[in-house]
Parts: structure tokens; C-alpha cells; sequence
């Protein structure tokens, strides 16, 4: 996963204006205090946006309150985790595609949440 920075005057023209929005696969995790700057996690490459090596300081983690305001290293690796487990099918759907599809149909499926968040 990669951890871009977007300004917030350049949140119309990377989203589009609202009766234009443009779908991305992006997830908002923390904003700056004045909301000026926003981090974002995707597996997408988008130039028109600051990739990041690592987590600035100065910024309140938004992704789940109930885990603080702290955002570091350890907490995007938290939310990566928390978004490929939300994404997986139910272990019941999981059982049955086995059942319809075999094994090999599952991994089929199951590869598309590793691709889309692979571990941290």
C-alpha cells in the first residue's frame, strides 16, 4: 500500500467537484487539525499526488476513532490489516464458493483482497 498527501485545495480537482465525483480507490486515514492536508492509503499510483516514505507528524488519525488520534507506522499497518478483513467474504460465502468452485475458485476470489491489500 502506498501513503499519498493531498492538500485540501486540490481535493476538487483529484475527486471532482460533487456533481462530477470521480471513484477512487483511495481510503482517508488522518487530516491535518485545520483539515489544510489529508493522508490517504492505496495500492493505486497517482503522480498528481505527494507519495510519502513514511508518517508526517501533525496529522490526527480519522480512519477509526476508537483507536485514538495518534497516527504512525504501526497504525496504517493496523488499518491495512483492518480493511483486507473487512473486504474478505463471510467464512460462510467462503465455505460454499469451495463447495460450488473448488479450491482453485477460491483462491481465485480470495487473491482479489490480497491483491487489493497486501500485508504490511
Amino acid at each position: 500500500m502506498k501513503l499519498y498527501k493531498l492538500e485540501s485545495n486540490n481535493v476538487e480537482s483529484f475527486f471532482g467537484p460533487t456533481d462530477e465525483h470521480i471513484e477512487r480507490n483511495v481510503t482517508m486515514i488522518a487530516q491535518t487539525p485545520s483539515c489544510d492536508a489529508f493522508l490517504l492509503l492505496t495500492i493505486d499510483t497517482f503522480d498528481e499526488l505527494e507519495l510519502l516514505d513514511s508518517v508526517p507528524i501533525g496529522y490526527d488519525f480519522t480512519y477509526c476513532q476508537e483507536w485514538g488520534l495518534t497516527v504512525d507506522e504501526d497504525v496504517v499497518d493496523r488499518v491495512i490489516k483492518d480493511l483486507r478483513k473487512k473486504d474478505y467474504p463471510t467464512w460462510q460465502d467462503q465455505l460454499d464458493d469451495i463447495y460450488h468452485n473448488g479450491i482453485d475458485g477460491w483462491k481465485t476470489t480470495i487473491k482479489v483482497t490480497k491483491d487489493k491489500y497486501p500485508k504490511p
